[in-house]
């Protein structure tokens, strides 16, 4: 089976890395094209371009694959499948429903739930309990196509997006070469999505990650998760800004006369407890504008932070 790849980020380049790794045929690999990354915001490739040339594989990087550019290429390749992961651009028909197997794709959810750019964030910002991975076949929708196989994983409580992201990439990858060897083998499924039971994880919102002490424990600590550990749920206090990075939720800690965002006591070894609209939230690691990460008692003592000091105070 001759495969075309499409994908660009670390999340696309696990499962290709697992395509090298099995052995199948791969034409090469179509990607983004290199764009402004870091702090100097210089131009550099993404995962799935590097891991495809330390593996002397073809790239193309088509601004947009419904070029009639590309897709002369494309026809040239005459790929029996294609493979897509996290790859940024819309696919057009040409490309849908030329080759013999058509076009696969590896998402981030259990569909119909979660459709869309951001599944693995919303899965944490609304504090599911499990979410996982499908492989489908591609239509000209956004996530609609039929569903081929699914695997289901829990969510820790405590569990980051940057944790739980690279954990559902690798069990992508091998739902992807179970799914690749089924549809060759003519016994791979094809299930229709009920659109009646579908939800939308679109991209987060700018100025998400401000935290707002007004909010409860739980939605301020799913926040950082999904923020952690870049770019960090943001906070203000005594004219600096703050990152937090991880917290912990405290139902057992008496939260009486704490303000949302009073400092309510330092708990030596743990970090700083902090009040929210319910349950107090005790910081652990956050991370000073321009300083490297730090245990929040590190700070407190450097700050000689003190109960009643309140986080959140604008600049």
């Amino acid at each position: 089976m001759r495969i075309l790849f499409m994908g660009t980020p670390q999340f696309a380049a696990v499962c290709l890395e697992r395509l090298i790794t099995e052995r199948f045929e791969l034409l090469g690999v179509v990607t983004q094209p290199d764009r402004p990354k870091g702090r100097g915001m210089t131009v550099q490739p993404c995962e799935v371009k590097c891991l495809a040339l330390q593996n002397h594989l073809p790239v193309w990087q088509p601004e947009r694959v419904a070029t009639p550019e590309f897709l002369e290429l494309f026809t040239q390749l005459q790929p029996d499948l294609v493979v897509v992961v996290a790859f940024g651009q819309k696919i057009p028909n040409e490309i849908l429903y030329n080759p013999k197997y058509g076009c696969i794709n590896v998402h981030g959810s259990l569909l119909p739930e979660y459709r869309g750019a951001a599944p693995i964030q919303w899965s944490i910002l609304n504090g599911d309990a499990v979410t996982g991975v499908t492989t489908m076949y591609m239509d000209e929708g956004w996530d609609t196509g039929d569903l081929i196989y699914q695997e289901t994983t829990p969510i820790d409580p405590d569990e980051n997006f940057a944790c739980l992201y690279l954990r559902l990439a690798h069990l992508g990858a091998d739902l992807l070469v179970k799914t690749i060897k089924d549809i060759e083998a003519g016994i791979a499924p094809r299930i229709p999505q009920d659109d009646s039971k579908a939800t939308f994880a679109p991209k987060l919102p700018d100025g998400i990650q401000k935290i707002d002490w007004n909010n409860s424990a739980t939605k301020i600590h799913n926040l950082i998760r999904v923020l952690a550990p870049t770019p960090g749920g943001e906070t203000n206090f005594q004219n600096e800004r703050l990152k937090i990075i991880t917290t912990q939720i405290r139902e057992s800690e008496g939260i009486e006369n704490a303000s949302p965002g009073m400092i309510i006591k330092i708990i030596k070894n743990e970090g700083i407890l902090v009040g929210t609209a319910d349950y107090p939230l005790l910081i652990t690691k956050l991370q000073p504008a321009g300083k490297k990460v730090m245990t929040a008692n590190d700070y407190a003592n450097g700050r000689r932070l003190q109960p009643g000091m309140i986080f959140g105070e604008a600049l």
